[in-house]
């Protein structure tokens, strides 16, 4: 299946779709990066907290030494984690992705979060009353870093993740390279209209994780509302005699983001894929945005008494 391309602020094109590999195992994430490839993925995300670049980098070295794609075709994303927010420890922590991933270069290396924490020890570094222990380190010059690796051509693109709006803007004001880029958590139920809008008279994309609603995360609970379960999607999914997953996607699509779902099961890959053959009328767009509650699912409030805490209430998105 061929997936349509982007075009970034900076020129690079993109796919308009690619594989999540949040929450897939080390053991399984390999196959499904395989099975995907064969399908027609062309964009693979992870991330160093993710644990499965290395078995990511395995599977994709294998397609590439089969013939089954040449390097120059995929996009791999990866992510800064936030112990490495320091300007010294950005490019070695991207570096260390690369060899993971056995690539010379990352198509596009995103900040994962606006917030550091302490360098130097565990990626989720505790006080001995179990608190994250933070660093003061600004994301201003964690930018300032990522815009030489970039530079460098070690990142083909450079972007950002889980930043509100007021910390891009503060970000634009003084950045010399733009982010091409912020990956959000964006689904029905987090419709990010505004954050969407924003990005756009910015020249910059939105990429929507956990597009599906991510109802296998660690922390749900048993009385949260399923959003492929919702009576009004599976309505409009029997309409075009697709799935609730398939209306989600494209929905996403038609407003112009770039989804990212995660799958492991390879006719699940090969389901989620399957959105370029038909159109969501403007009013099934408008109810889908009706469904929006502002549930958002990856709010890691474990860090919200941080400065650079995205989520406050202060900040609107």
């Amino acid at each position: 299946m061929s997936v349509p391309m982007i075009k970034f602020n900076n020129g690079e094109v993109f796919p308009s779709f690619g594989l999540g590999t949040w929450k897939a195992k080390p053991t399984e994430v390999g196959q499904a990066v395989k099975d995907a490839i064969d399908i027609g993925y062309r964009l693979i995300d992870t991330a160093v907290v993710y644990n499965n670049e290395k078995e990511i980098g395995e599977a994709i070295a294998s397609k590439i030494s089969q013939g089954n794609i040449q390097r120059e075709n995929l996009f791999i994303t990866s992510k800064l984690w936030s112990t490495f927010h320091r300007p010294d420890l950005v490019e070695p922590s991207l570096k260390s992705s690369l060899s993971n991933l056995r690539l010379d270069y990352i198509d596009l290396y995103l900040v994962h979060w606006p917030f550091a924490l302490q360098e130097d020890g565990d990626l989720f570094p505790l006080s001995e009353d179990g608190k994250f222990l933070f660093s003061d380190v600004d994301f201003l010059d964690t930018w300032k870093a990522m815009e030489q690796i970039y530079k460098k051509g070690l990142a083909k693109s450079i972007g950002v993740s889980n930043f509100n709006r007021r910390q891009l803007d503060r970000l634009l004001k003084s950045a010399k390279v733009l982010p091409v880029t912020n990956q959000v958590e964006c689904h029905p139920y987090l419709t990010q209209i505004k954050m969407s809008s924003f990005l756009e008279s910015k020249g910059m994309m939105l990429m929507a994780y956990s597009p599906l609603g991510s109802a296998d995360r660690p922390w749900a609970k048993p009385t949260d509302r399923v959003l492929l379960a919702d009576s009004k999607l599976k309505k409009i999914a029997d309409k075009y005699e697709k799935t609730p997953a398939q209306i989600v996607l494209r929905y996403q699509i038609q407003r112009g983001h770039i989804p990212i779902p995660k799958s492991i099961n390879k006719e699940r890959l090969l389901e989620n894929i399957d959105i370029f053959n038909f159109e969501l009328k403007k009013d099934e767009v408008k109810t889908i945005s009706s469904l929006n509650c502002n549930a958002r699912l990856c709010a890691y409030e474990e860090a919200q008494d941080h400065p650079d805490y995205p989520f406050t209430k202060r900040d609107e998105y």
